[in-house]
């Protein structure tokens, strides 16, 4: 069990927030598996959000199951603090998470993520306002910087845990490194044994072994999964049962039927919103397949939602056509066209 402030997680398992991937649809798909102790949204702009409707936006669409859901925040400046905290109560977050990593030249450009992380006295403000506007768990999301300083790390780190943040996830790669570097893990360790909050692992988790290596080298308190999760959604309960000794279920993996319940998901979102996600999602999910770029570059090209799935049916048809005999292509079809189907809506 992991303790974030007065909020209790089964299982220290943290889906990471990711753009265009984690929203109702994935997590829903994931919560069909098991083993996520804690959800997140897609990230937030703090200035954005006092406007948008929980109603239609596609980051804001969220079910009764989806619980606990943290609610990541881009703050750029700390005039946005106090209106998208106000916000973040009135949608009933869980947890408030601030985005202090993300090293996205955009991001950057607009002065929040990583850029944050070189001007610490601004980001002692936001905490500081932050913290002072909600009772909510208060967690960050962080790097590990420009450049491997121990000391700029660790008075970092202190600082964030003094102004009043409850939990902090390290990716565990520099600001300007990509996805395929090999993650620093042994990083996330010198963080945690700096802080008295919980410390949790990001980066390069993939399989339960990336998992248990994880563990190992950082002693961190619980693991953040990105990228994993749209490709193997059952990658939180494989771990949940094998690593953290949790009951949950086990379930055969049927590919062409998890993507069909991803797509189904979808339902929730308007149509103009739906296209996108699938495309998003198909990019990872495909990885599963040897032959998987067809299918990812057969979604990329589609014009259409519809076409999309259709071609994504085609190529489960050659490529796995006994598993797909259990997909209702009919039922997604309807739903994905707009018509009502009680799997697509909690």
């Amino acid at each position: 069990m992991l303790k974030i402030k007065d909020k209790k997680l089964a299982v220290p398992l943290l889906l990471a927030p990711m753009a265009g991937l984690t929203h109702s649809a994935l997590r829903t798909l994931l919560l069909d598996f098991g083993g996520v102790g804690m959800l997140s949204t897609e990230m937030l702009s703090a200035r954005k959000l006092p406007v948008e409707s929980p109603r239609v936006s596609p980051y804001l669409v969220r079910t009764a199951r989806e619980a606990p859901l943290a609610y990541q925040l881009l703050v750029t400046d700390t005039r946005e603090i106090a209106p998208a905290i106000t916000a973040l109560h009135r949608l009933s977050a869980d947890v408030v998470d601030l985005n202090l990593g993300c090293p996205a030249p955009k991001v950057r450009k607009a002065g929040g993520g990583s850029s944050l992380a070189d001007n610490p006295e601004k980001v002692r403000l936001i905490i500081r306002t932050a913290r002072s506007l909600t009772d909510l768990p208060l967690t960050a999301k962080i790097r590990l910087g420009q450049r491997l300083d121990e000391p700029s790390l660790r008075d970092f780190c202190l600082m964030l845990q003094e102004e009043g943040i409850d939990l902090v996830t390290v990716h565990a790669r520099l600001r300007g490194e990509s996805f395929c570097r090999k993650p620093r893990w042994q990083w996330v360790g010198r963080v945690k044994g700096w802080l008295d909050i919980p410390v949790i692992a990001n980066g390069g988790i993939f399989s339960v072994e990336d998992a248990a290596r994880c563990l190992e080298q950082s002693g961190a308190d619980g693991l953040m999964i990105g990228r994993a999760a749209p490709q193997k959604p059952w990658l939180f309960a494989q771990i949940a049962r094998e690593i953290y000794g949790i009951s949950v279920d086990e379930c055969q993996i049927n590919l062409p039927w998890i993507y069909s319940r991803f797509a189904l998901g979808l339902a929730r979102f308007r149509p103009e919103r739906r296209l996108g996600r699938l495309k998003e999602f198909t990019h990872y999910f495909a990885l599963n397949y040897a032959f998987g770029h067809h299918l990812a570059m057969a979604v990329q090209k589609s014009s259409s939602l519809l076409l999309a799935w259709q071609r994504a049916c085609e190529f489960f048809s050659r490529s796995d056509a006994e598993k797909f005999k259990d997909v209702d292509v009919e039922e997604v079809e309807k739903a994905l066209m707009g018509k009502s189907v009680s799997e697509a809506v909690d």
